[in-house]
């Protein structure tokens, strides 16, 4: 009788939430404590962020600001530190009354922009894979998620392997209706690391304004990018400024992921109806962390190249003993996260590998395959986060080049933690 009524007549939980359940880095959280390994699943830094701006928050509450409930938009303050954010960055001017809303963290802003901008039976195209809580929030909407799958490309340059997630942009177009209402684009992309290219982003915007689209943009992951790549707004594009809803998020930026302080820019129209949305689901948060992530924005260029430089080092620390172990390592150009092929190690169920790996080497990762509709296109990546010390990151890639002498198939057969699959479903 479980999720059922007390009758029997009908389900607990409604039928657009059906299909999820607990998520799955809830499970590897748990499964890592329960093993005592080393968390590379769910992406939170184990470190925080700058004493300064700790101090800022400490500051806010002993001075009473923000202990109660700051405005509907967010506090002055950040409102006007985000504008003059975009503004310095990508050169975007927006009015901190009319064009700037705070929420409660990105995946409020996410949710609140789907809800207000999508009507039931509308398509939303999302990049496959995509972050779960893409999927429940077009669910919530009423919508219909139309999967563009980002897919696994190769190429040798100069006699080095180089491999990423690209979009395949005719796909893109072919996958566009007469009932497309909204495309979601997450560019640095999260689980893959892929960064949207200045040609592929014009070649989305041309799309978005030919066939009269809006677009949300999550793009919190905006200062981790590396080497050559470089984080271009979509907002910035012609055309695009009066139809895109762009997501930012301090979490990920200043490693304080518990503060849930995330923000949208738009037009006026666009804004006003997010923030329709987002009165009804948290109203107001983060008071005082709202005071100190105005000053964090406000911090200097070289505190942001020292933090995407930190990040670097501990990419290619763990993309190293990555290779080293066996897997086939797709490097990312942006994000904190890596996205690994299993095939090479012998394996090709992400599900099985990642709840086999904490027993066989005391480190817990993230099956790919949750982020897609079409799980075998997922099944054989896996997703290990480098937001960590570095001691961290070297002991995990210790253990994890065990995994070259073990034999696979016998060792995840006999593991305890291969019954059964999540019943998470984005």
């Amino acid at each position: 009788m479980t999720g059922m009524t007390s009758n029997g007549r009908r389900p607990l939980l409604n039928r657009r939430l059906a299909e999820f359940g607990t998520t799955i880095f809830a499970e590897m959280s748990a499964l890592a404590l329960s093993t005592g390994s080393i968390n590379l699943g769910q992406g939170f830094p184990d470190t925080d962020g700058p004493e300064e701006i700790r101090e800022a928050a400490v500051r806010a509450l002993r001075d009473g600001r923000g202990n109660q409930y700051p405005p509907g938009p967010g506090v002055p303050e950040l409102r006007t530190a985000i504008a003059e954010h975009q503004k310095h960055r990508y050169g975007l001017a927006y009015d901190p009354d009319r064009e700037v809303l705070v929420t409660a963290g990105a995946t409020e802003a996410i949710a609140a922009s789907l809800l207000a901008l999508v009507e039931p039976g509308d398509e939303v195209i999302a990049l496959e894979p995509y972050y779960d809580s893409y999927a429940a929030s077009i669910a919530m909407a009423g919508g219909t998620r139309i999967p563009v799958t980002l897919r696994p490309h190769e190429e040798t340059r100069d006699g080095v392997t180089h491999r990423r997630f690209r979009l395949d942009l005719d796909e893109l177009r072919d996958a566009v209706t007469d009932n497309t209402r909204l495309l979601l684009v997450n560019t640095p992309h999260n689980p893959t690391g892929t960064v949207l290219t200045r040609e592929e982003l014009g070649e989305i915007a041309k799309l978005a304004v030919e066939r009269d689209l809006l677009v949300i943009t999550d793009e919190v992951y905006e200062h981790l990018v590396f080497d050559e790549a470089e984080h271009l707004p979509l907002a910035s594009f012609p055309g695009m400024r009066e139809r895109t809803v762009t997501i930012g998020s301090a979490g990920k930026t200043f490693s304080f992921t518990g503060w849930k302080v995330g923000w949208v820019t738009g037009t006026p129209d666009l804004v006003t109806a997010v923030r329709s949305a987002k009165q009804f689901l948290t109203y107001v948060a983060s008071g005082p962390f709202q005071y100190a992530v105005a000053e964090a924005l406000a911090l200097p260029d070289s505190y942001f190249e020292d933090f995407r430089r930190g990040m670097l080092t501990r990419r290619d620390i763990l993309a190293e003993g990555l290779a080293e172990a066996g897997f086939k390592v797709f490097k990312p150009a942006g994000t904190y996260f890596i996205t690994t092929d299993i095939r090479p190690l012998g394996e090709n169920d992400g599900f099985a590998f990642c709840r086999a790996l904490p027993e066989r080497a005391g480190v817990v990762a993230i099956p790919n395959a949750v982020f897609y509709d079409d799980r075998e296109a997922g099944a054989p990546f896996v997703r290990f986060a480098f937001c960590k010390r570095d001691d961290v990151l070297h002991e995990a890639t210790s253990r994890l080049r065990r995994l070259a002498s073990l034999g696979s198939k016998e060792t995840i057969q006999s593991s305890p933690y291969c019954a059964g699959r999540p019943t998470h479903r984005p």
